[in-house]
């Protein structure tokens, strides 16, 4: 039934080749382990560098501290022609320059996107002295910002009393931030400003 290797030679030729079989499955092992392991570190990066865009865009916004109008004549009656929106960066964020900060304003009178770089020194830093740096890198830190609704800029026509607008701001990171104006129904020429 089995037979007996008698002769040195054969029984070495049986050893060398478990031998390279061997070698042969550690290599494979080898560079199979290999591909995991770099694929794995790949993917680690990827999920790092995905939380990290993920958690900016979810925290690095800004926070409409308060926001007001200048009162004018429009068309007859009082209005709006200008709006003044104090900002801060939102509890969490990183430093967010407002530059690179996108408003787009939804109302009766149509819907207009611009950057806020295109309004042109009406982006100022309270705690900063007045340089071209708008960028918001402190918690205590707050930016005023002007939006001349009627400027080229802007192309959006003065709002009237009773009006209301939905204003968004998207900061470079793409998180959002959105506020609902609502002008008061009544508006009097003694008025120079309103809440909104």
């Amino acid at each position: 039934m089995f037979e007996a290797i008698t002769h040195e030679e054969q029984r070495g030729q049986v050893g060398i080749g478990t031998l390279i079989v061997f070698i042969a499955m550690v290599l494979v092992a080898a560079i199979a382990a290999g591909v995991l392991i770099n694929t794995a570190g790949f993917l680690q990066t990827q999920a790092e560098a995905t939380g990290e865009e993920s958690t900016s865009q979810v925290a690095d916004r800004i926070q409409v501290v308060s926001q007001s109008g200048n009162v004018t004549d429009v068309s007859g009656s009082q209005g709006v022609d200008e709006i003044d929106f104090v900002v801060a960066k939102a509890p969490g964020a990183g430093s967010i320059d407002l530059n690179q900060t996108s408003v787009e304003i939804i109302g009766t009178n149509g819907q207009v996107a611009f950057e806020l770089d295109e309004l042109a020194g009406n982006v100022t830093i309270f705690t900063e002295p007045a340089d071209d740096d708008v960028v918001l890198t402190d918690s205590s830190d707050r930016a005023e910002i002007k939006v001349d609704l009627d400027a080229s800029a802007v192309g959006y026509d003065n709002i009237s009393a009773g009006d209301r607008l939905s204003v968004t701001f998207t900061t470079a990171s793409g998180a959002t931030t959105t506020t609902e104006i609502r002008v008061p129904t009544t508006l009097t020429q003694d008025q120079t400003s309103v809440r909104l």
